[in-house]
């Protein structure tokens, strides 16, 4: 789900670009302006050429211009900063990724915290270390869950906001927005299962893989349940269970059935998208945990449930 950004793909796509074949030749003393003109004619002519060394070569030559040539006046001086700014800040980002690739997960929390310390709004960043957080802990390790938490949380924020110009590591926004609040809700589902609900009902509405995946929908039964359907019960048993029908009691039960057949809608969806022959015994589980879930709705019967599952998937999520 997350892609590489290599050195060469980014630094392809900036605006500043720029490659010098040699180093910035020694200026005598008194430079003039066709001597800048020619340095920077021949910085401007190979900036878009593709090629990774010559990249690096004008990554050193931009350096050394500024050290060289470091005046107020100078008017090359910004982009040659730009550029090895945002060159720098590649190098940095894919370090943290091959590291992450290398399931070194140490190493690259290591590396994207300093990085997150000057560059907060780090996106790939961000992204990167919510991916090693969440894929540590399918495994059994939940490691850096809460670290990774506040992480998934800042990057979706920053979907939303006017911050962000680029969605790397991910393809396009749906899938960054569908990949970190799955992950959200992964991560919360059982120390803050309604904030997770919430989490994986914006992954089910995005325009991602994430919409058709029964995993989405089979995690957001569970935190419904787990969440707001328990808290309500919780409540309404203390308020209500030794008492008469009153008209209160019987609106917080409607507001509690209408709670647990969202849980039995999300239920029927992973049910209805796990179609793959390596899928039926996972399948089988969440059908039977659905179809006790349903029976309690409806006088231990379930009548209407193949229906349901039949048509859950025209219907637009609850």
């Amino acid at each position: 789900m997350i892609k590489l950004l290599t050195v060469v793909t980014f630094l392809l796509t900036m605006s500043c670009v720029a490659v010098i074949a040699q180093s910035v030749p020694t200026m005598p003393s008194q430079r003039n302006d066709s001597e800048r003109e020619v340095l920077y004619s021949r910085f401007s002519e190979n900036k878009k050429i593709p090629i990774s060394e010559r990249q690096r070569q004008a990554y050193e030559a931009a350096k050394e211009y500024i050290n060289r040539f470091n005046e107020s006046t100078d008017k090359y001086l910004p982009e040659m900063r730009r550029f090895v700014s945002e060159y720098e800040r590649v190098l940095h980002q894919y370090d943290v990724y091959t590291l992450y690739t290398s399931k070194n997960f140490p190493k690259a929390f290591e590396r994207g915290r300093a990085i997150l310390a000057v560059d907060p709004d780090n996106f790939y960043v961000l992204s990167v270390l919510s991916e090693a957080a969440y894929n540590e802990s399918r495994a059994g390790r939940p490691t850096y869950d809460d670290e990774a938490t506040d992480y998934a949380r800042k990057a979706a924020a920053l979907l939303d906001s006017d911050k962000l110009t680029k969605t790397d590591p991910f393809t396009n926004k749906e899938l960054a927005r569908g990949f970190l609040n799955f992950a959200l809700g992964w991560f919360l589902r059982s120390k803050a299962p309604q904030e997770a609900a919430s989490a994986l009902v914006l992954a089910a509405k995005s325009d991602s893989t994430y919409k058709t995946n029964p995993a989405t929908y089979n995690l957001l039964g569970n935190t419904i349940i787990k969440g707001e359907y328990l808290t309500l019960s919780t409540e309404y048993n203390q308020k209500f269970g030794n008492q008469a029908p009153s008209p209160e009691q019987q609106a917080m039960l409607e507001k509690i059935m209408k709670v647990g057949n969202r849980a039995v809608d999300a239920y029927a969806r992973a049910v209805a998208l796990t179609t793959q022959p390596e899928q039926q015994e996972g399948k089988a589980k969440i059908l039977a945990q659905l179809t006790t879930l349903y029976k309690s709705f409806h006088n231990d019967s379930d009548a209407g449930l193949t229906e349901l599952i039949a048509t859950v998937l025209s219907k637009p999520l609850p």
